[in-house]
């Protein structure tokens, strides 16, 4: 484009140029006194001359001019040039595991920078390393004061009070990053585990159907964990004395959760409470399809009116219809059968749930081969080498945590090892003692603030 204006000005100057020529003729002015005689041309070349030296004289005052403002603009370009330098060095440095270093570097990327998000974050890491947390505390309630910044001062925040134990100041500041950014999942994540480890049930569950309505989790998670809130609300209402009001809690978390048979227990026994057997005994056998458990064996038995052991046996056979290809099923006619002396029912129901895994047998299992040999046929040995095959059987089945490893008799929302949500699953342990709780992540680590997956207990449990 400037070759073109260049090329019409010239091509203009040569118009001029031999128009003059063509066309000489002479000027005469006369002007105060003064008389100026002179030719076309020569007017023209002067009133040339005379524009470009006003044209340069006035560059050389707009020059003039800005050269300070050139200056300050050079200056702070310099200065950002050696600050992303800087920050460039303080992170090789971390890598390298140079803390000082890293130090030194940070600060001179904030003198350089100012106090940018990015220089603040990154100079709260490294006091952080350094172990001055009045320093990075410092630096992220200054990424509060920016817009920019304020997420992640908060996240920095966060970290310092969990590393405290300060749970109560960091749930504050969880709640306040959701605020800030309602469709981060980790926001969610963060204040969502902290509401469940504090049991602030209610507002987890407000925190859980937002999260939901927004997809920042699998409906399928969402419906499990809602389930779980749900199963601890019931708790809370009949420990209130609202009895109503737990049955109704109860009856949703068993909807929501058919694959854990602890929501179906707690159901039937407040129908039971209420008199209903009907509905408790309809509740109990929709469970056993899903998720047989000895927990509802045991409400099954009540269920049964108090008879004899002899009647309980085809009472617990119309149980097991449910779901007659479990081995729960061949254990609870195994118990009716012992319970009423007869050994071979006891003997054969044992003898198919031994053989769908006979070099995995259950110690339980072992245990009462040897009671229908020892109640049988006593002194024949067999007994004695179902007690010692028992010693080396795997364990029973028991609630497993699959964060921690940790294990429970009984289901409930929350690990008591590790505080971690909906993660216990009815499981043989694979290990007999459970590994020290995890504290609370730290956000600012490199590792996510829960196990996800955010996270979180992964959704789809199963009660076996």
């Amino acid at each position: 484009m400037r070759k073109l204006v260049a090329l019409v000005a010239l091509l203009a100057l040569a118009i001029a140029a031999a128009t003059v020529a063509n066309y000489p003729g002479a000027v005469d002015i006369t002007w105060q006194g003064w008389e100026i005689d002179t030719s076309v041309g020569v007017l023209a070349a002067a009133l040339a001359i005379l524009a470009l030296a006003i044209w340069l004289l006035l560059s050389l005052v707009a020059a003039t001019v800005r050269l300070p403002r050139r200056f300050r603009r050079n200056r702070r370009e310099r200065r950002r040039r050696l600050g992303e330098l800087a920050l460039t060095h303080t992170m090789v440095a971390l890598a390298a595991g140079d803390a000082p270093a890293a130090l030194r570097q940070a600060n001179r990327a904030e003198t350089l920078l100012g106090a940018s998000p990015l220089t603040l974050m990154l100079s709260a890491h490294v006091a952080q390393q350094e172990g001055d947390e009045a320093g990075a505390r410092r630096r992220y309630l200054a990424l509060l004061e920016a817009k920019e910044g304020a997420f992640l001062g908060l996240r920095g925040l966060i970290g310092q009070a969990l590393r405290a134990g300060d749970r109560d100041e960091a749930l504050g500041l969880a709640a306040r990053a959701r605020d800030l950014r309602p469709n981060a999942a980790w926001a969610f994540e963060t204040l969502f585990a902290l509401q469940t480890r504090a049991r602030n049930w209610e507002e987890a569950r407000e925190t859980l159907a937002a999260a939901a309505r927004r997809r920042l989790l699998p409906a399928a998670r969402a419906e499990h964990q809602r389930g779980a809130i749900l199963y601890e609300l019931s708790r809370a209402a009949e420990h209130a004395g609202e009895r109503r009001q737990a049955l109704s809690l109860a009856a949703s978390a068993h909807e929501l959760m058919r694959d854990v048979a602890a929501p179906a227990v707690r159901h039937a026994r407040l129908l039971i409470a209420e008199g209903r057997r009907r509905p408790a005994r309809r509740v109990v056998e929709q469970a056993w399809q899903a998720a047989p458990h000895p927990d509802l064996a045991a409400v099954w038995a009540e269920l049964g009116g108090g008879g004899s052991a002899l009647e309980l046996v085809p009472w617990f056979e119309k149980l097991a219809a449910h779901n007659p290809d479990s081995p729960e099923s061949a254990v609870a006619l195994a118990e009716a059968a012992l319970a009423a002396q007869l050994w071979g029912e006891a003997r054969r129901h044992l003898g198919r749930a031994v053989g769908a895994a006979p070099e995995a047998a259950s110690r339980q299992l072992c245990l009462l081969m040897a009671r229908v040999e020892e109640s049988e046929h006593p002194g024949n040995g067999q007994a004695r080498h179902w007690f010692d095959r028992a010693l080396l059987a795997p364990p029973d089945p028991v609630y497993v945590c699959t964060r921690c490893g940790g294990t429970s008799a009984e289901w409930q929302a929350l690990c008591g090892h590790c505080d971690g949500f909906d993660t216990l699953l009815w499981r043989i342990p694979a290990a007999a003692v459970p590994p020290a709780a995890p504290a609370l992540a730290d956000p600012t680590a490199q590792a996510p603030l829960l196990p996800l997956p955010n996270g979180l207990a992964p959704a789809g449990q199963s009660s076996r």
